[in-house]
């Protein structure tokens, strides 16, 4: 079983990454790695804090002369704004975030406590550990891409672009639809059996674990709801060349809790960063009077990094299913039997 934990503070002195499950012999890229951490920070709308950190990947365990060893992995990025015990107290919870609740759960006299975890840094630890995802599923020829649909309901780029400076002007946020495809995924992974190893539930379970994210939807998606049977399910055909196929893919290349070979299709929503210029109304935790919610160094538009991250979520639950039905000790074994299975296939 692959599995990860994270740890680490907004501002505290590092985000950390352990992943255990990882097989043993897989090549590792420190510039491949290094270089989705900075695409995780791209993007038009985001903020001063993108300027101050130049997140840079530190592999500490699991590695040696390059390649796994089978044990857990531990990857730490070095926060340059190290400043959590210099903090002054926050005392008003912003509408959106997990500050309210945060402080109600745990009991905490200072919302700092809470957004320090529940700040979206912590997915940096998501896309390093993702990008090793990566690196293994590229040995099989599956790429995962994203792009973004819509901002704040605009579809085209310039309108988007326009759409932000406009919010950026305004002292607001805005929100987005973005799009994930996995591409060369191959039918087998997952299961029906049980509902935890359902492909589908599995990759939901992890995009909506993103900070931000309220909506998702796997091909066709809420598009079901307004047609009838005969014009959304995937006729399937056979010649011997391709095997079976589809002409569409309104599956979104999962049938049953399954991939059913087809290009993986995900869309979802992040709602709009809840840190305003122009704070809402809210209340001092400590002597319940009216006030405005804190404002925190923050981002305008995050759609298109939470689109990068979606990859880094969607790498991990492809290659734990992967390892679950190829084997999980060592690459050269996998691929062996993953070469053994395709020619089954056929």
């Amino acid at each position: 079983m692959l599995r990860y934990l994270t740890a680490g503070e907004s501002h505290g002195r590092a985000m950390v990454a352990v992943l255990e499950g990882m097989p043993a012999g897989l090549k590792i890229d420190l510039d491949f790695i290094n270089h989705e951490l900075r695409r995780r920070q791209s993007g038009f709308g985001r903020g001063t804090r993108m300027q101050i950190e130049k997140d840079k990947a530190q592999i500490i365990s699991g590695i040696r002369k390059g390649l796994t060893l089978g044990s857990p992995i531990t990857i730490l990025v070095e926060n340059k704004d190290y400043s959590i015990e210099r903090l002054p107290k926050v005392l008003s919870p912003r509408p959106g975030h997990a500050d309210l609740a945060g402080v109600l759960k745990y009991g905490f006299a200072d919302i700092g406590n809470v957004l320090e975890r529940a700040s979206a840094r912590s997915t940096v630890s998501t896309v390093a550990v993702g990008a090793i995802c990566k690196l293994f599923l590229n040995k099989f020829k599956i790429k995962i891409i994203s792009k973004v649909l819509s901002i704040g309901g605009q579809e085209e780029i310039s309108a988007m672009k326009e759409r932000i400076k406009q919010t950026i002007k305004n002292k607001d946020t805005l929100g987005g639809i973005f799009e994930v495809r996995a591409k060369n995924v191959p039918v087998g992974l997952g299961s029906y059996v049980q509902p935890d190893r359902r492909l589908d539930a599995r990759l939901a379970k992890e995009i909506m674990a993103i900070p931000g994210i309220k909506a998702m939807e796997i091909g066709l998606g809420f598009g079901y709801a307004e047609r009838f049977g005969s014009e959304v399910h995937d006729a399937i055909y056979y010649n011997k060349v391709k095997g079976y196929f589809r002409k569409t893919n309104n599956a979104g290349g999962i049938e049953g809790g399954i991939s059913n070979g087809e290009e993986i299709i995900i869309k979802a929503c992040m709602k709009p960063i809840s840190t305003l210029l122009k704070p809402l109304d809210s209340v001092n935790i400590l002597n319940k009077k009216p006030a405005k919610a804190v404002v925190q160094r923050s981002d305008i538009c995050v759609v298109e990094s939470a689109g990068v991250i979606a990859e880094s979520a969607v790498a991990f639950v492809l290659t734990d299913a992967f390892l679950e039905k190829f084997g999980s000790d060592s690459l050269n074994q996998i691929q062996k039997n993953y070469q053994n299975y395709q020619k089954g296939l056929r």
